[in-house]
């Protein structure tokens, strides 16, 4: 119902949505109202359908029939915000890439100190199994019994087919420095990052993460922390390249990557030093929202002009 009548609530003369459900009333309420329409695609929602278990397999295809028309509709607004080179629609006649570039105001200053106490693990994002939620609690917890055991903040909605093994596994013992912090409003959920020692992301290899690059490696990297990722091609090329992480597959691979960084000084000092090198780097880069501001600017003012 939403995705129904916001589009025609609004008097605006450019409306920006940023979900597929609302394009259809969103390019028919523009123009009939004679406005601008940006549509603001942050993943290959087609894609992304796979990685939600509540699909069946005979729904799956209908879904994405529906996403493919949905799409075809975006391609027809006045500027397509795409995330990446990959995301649809490719062939919108005014198409600009806006990454998920960090925003440097929500996050802390790349820190130059480590805080005192155990070492920690920060992840920030939505929390299901394909996103490493369970690979990021079984490392944290097999290293409870370690002279240097490891502690992790998680943050973000959890998915409700893997809220109830959550909530058992962290009654067990082993969990007990693990803290779930679920929703947090961002400034206070990147907070969490000045204790931090280093961060998550651990997705699977699914199609609907296989060619993206998630904008909490780049957050991380912002915030001065080495990553600790699955290898996804891109998220593995990021870090082999500026050295701010490590590249783990399975658990036996994380748990060795998290116990070597608390035990190894020249090993743990390499990677601190790359991510916040990384992170310097990145706050010293123009604003990558600039030239979308512009051009949002400029369909306001050519609106303006018509009526």
């Amino acid at each position: 119902m939403r995705a129904l009548l916001w589009p025609w609530r609004l008097r605006t003369p450019v409306l920006l949505t940023i979900d597929p459900d609302t394009a259809p009333m969103a390019w028919l309420s523009r123009r009939l109202r004679r406005g601008a329409w940006v549509a603001d695609v942050h993943e290959d929602y087609r894609a992304l359908l796979t990685d939600r278990p509540w699909v069946p397999g005979p729904l799956l295809r209908v879904l994405q029939g529906t996403v493919g028309l949905l799409t075809r509709i975006i391609a027809a607004a006045d500027l397509v915000l795409a995330a990446d080179d990959h995301v649809p629609p490719r062939t919108a006649p005014r198409r600009m890439l806006l990454r998920n570039e960090p925003d440097l105001s929500l996050l802390p200053p790349v820190r130059r100190d480590r805080a005192e106490g155990q070492y920690r693990a920060l992840y920030i994002g939505d929390n299901r199994r394909t996103r490493g939620l369970q690979a990021m609690i079984e490392a944290v917890a097999a290293t409870v019994s370690d002279p240097q055991p490891w502690a992790l903040d998680l943050v973000g909605a959890v998915a409700p087919a893997d809220r109830s093994w959550l909530e058992a596994r962290l009654t067990d013992d082993d969990c007990r420095h693990v803290s779930f912090h679920d929703r947090l409003p961002p400034a206070e959920a990147w907070r969490l990052a000045e204790r931090a020692d280093v961060g998550f992301c651990l997705l699977d290899d699914t199609p609907a993460f296989r060619d993206a690059m998630p904008s909490k490696v780049y957050e991380y990297q912002a915030c001065g922390l080495p990553t600790v990722a699955t290898p996804l091609p891109r998220v593995a090329a990021l870090l082999e390249g500026t050295g701010a992480g490590v590249v783990v597959s399975g658990h036996d691979e994380t748990v060795a990557a998290l116990r070597r960084f608390a035990t190894d000084e020249a090993y743990r000092d390499e990677l601190v030093a790359a991510a916040r090198a990384a992170g310097t780097e990145a706050r010293e880069r123009p604003n990558p929202y600039d030239d979308v501001a512009a051009a949002v600017a400029a369909l306001a003012s050519s609106v303006r002009s018509r009526r």
